[in-house]
């Protein structure tokens, strides 16, 4: 009986370890890309001091009426004569089109009620103007603000590099914000400018994040986009770094949007977006790892790596869990090591949040948001389960707040 006992505590302390050390990945990483975003001194990306690059603004919109004309009244200004500004009025019943020509854009209609979603809007994009195509494409969603002179910074990057460029994107809180709006847009600014900036600081590309994506002609024209992917960008962007051309981070320009003040329309925003990036993770890691060592490119593991990282809430509820598990070995008189080696790595979770926060978020975001973190993963508890019953595989537009 007492072999039993020791075979089946040295069991679960094994188990416990093994735990701590796969989680010991993601949480490294994270830790060590805003190490790296904090000792980063964000000076501009380089770009060739060439003649501005001619620009076409492609956005996509369905249903947009309501708010195309303050997105494109801020693009129109940052353009100049030889430049377009295209909306994609993809399966619209309202007046997104006539709008978007109200207001000093083109606009063309598509109607195809099988294929639905943002990457069949932008190919039909790209398919109208490649009889005269420009030297730069770059792509904003409908419900996004353009900061001034990104358009230009983007697309200067673009040529210097010849390579799919990324804006920094992040998301505004709506009037009186709720802790969870302030937490959500606390994560929102730790992947899409934290851990990009710490990639760029060592060195290594990023993923693109939707909307401010610029890409050289010559990249783009390739492309496929015509599919209903849910994080089509993120798919596009690695395919794009297997076949050589990654990802450049340009922090400078930046573009924004707005979090859904409507509960369900926030619900199904993530949804969308972490079951997305899930399967992605799951698919695509594989890939990239297998990529890197065919290529002998440590760049796409540096990708693969970042790609493995879950969304933040995930992780911390992962943690969380095998933490409470190592506390109970630990109270039993199984083993400490486990407990000891995931209250190190939560110790890196924290100051990773916290140093994210102090020098990127702090005058946006409270201090006192950080302690309502907790409620905020029990919220999106339901949202990961749904991803191992019922995983959403479909583009769902969300819902606008009116």
């Amino acid at each position: 009986m007492l072999g039993n006992n020791s075979l089946v505590s040295a069991s679960i302390e094994l188990l416990l370890l093994i735990v701590a050390l796969i989680l010991l990945i993601p949480i490294g990483v994270l830790f060590l890309e805003c190490t790296a975003a904090l000792l980063s001194n964000r000076s501009a990306t380089a770009a060739a001091k060439t003649p501005r690059p001619t620009v076409a603004v492609l956005i996509p919109a369905y249903n947009e009426a309501a708010g195309i004309a303050a997105t494109i009244s801020t693009i129109l200004p940052q353009l100049t004569p030889d430049d377009r500004l295209l909306v994609i009025a993809d399966n619209c019943t309202d007046e997104t089109a006539t709008i978007a020509r109200n207001s000093g854009a083109s606009a063309i209609e598509r109607q195809d009620t099988e294929r639905k979603g943002k990457g069949y809007a932008l190919d039909f994009g790209l398919q109208s103007i490649e009889s005269a195509p420009p030297e730069v494409v770059i792509m904003v969603d409908a419900d996004c603000i353009c900061e001034p002179d990104s358009i230009e910074k983007l697309a200067r990057v673009a040529v210097a590099s010849q390579a799919p460029v990324q804006a920094t994107y992040l998301m505004e809180q709506p009037p009186n914000p709720t802790p969870k709006d302030s937490v959500s847009a606390l994560a929102f600014l730790v992947k899409n400018l934290v851990r990009p900036s710490g990639l760029k600081e060592l060195g290594f590309p990023s993923l693109l994040t939707g909307t401010g994506m610029a890409f050289p002609w010559s990249v783009i024209r390739g492309i496929s986009l015509a599919s209903s992917n849910i994080v089509e960008d993120m798919q596009m962007s690695l395919d794009l770094a297997i076949a050589g051309t990654p990802t450049v981070f340009c922090p400078e320009a930046k573009v924004t949007g707005c979090l859904p003040k409507q509960q369900e329309a926030a619900k199904s925003q993530r949804t969308r977006w972490e079951h997305g990036h899930l399967q992605t993770l799951l698919t695509q890691t594989p890939r990239l790892t297998a990529a890197s060592l065919q290529q002998k490119r440590f760049d796409l593991m540096a990708i693969a790596l970042d790609l493995a990282v879950p969304p933040l809430s995930l992780l911390v509820a992962m943690w969380l869990a095998a933490f409470a598990a190592a506390l109970l070995a630990a109270i039993l008189g199984i083993s400490t090591l486990p407990a000891v080696f995931l209250a190190i790595e939560g110790l890196l979770i924290l100051i990773a949040i916290i140093g994210a926060w102090a020098k990127f978020g702090r005058e946006a975001i409270s201090g006192s948001t950080l302690l309502s973190v907790p409620f905020y993963i029990l919220w999106k508890i339901p949202l990961y389960f749904g991803f191992l019953v019922k995983r959403q595989t479909k583009w769902v537009r969300t819902e606008r707040d009116v």
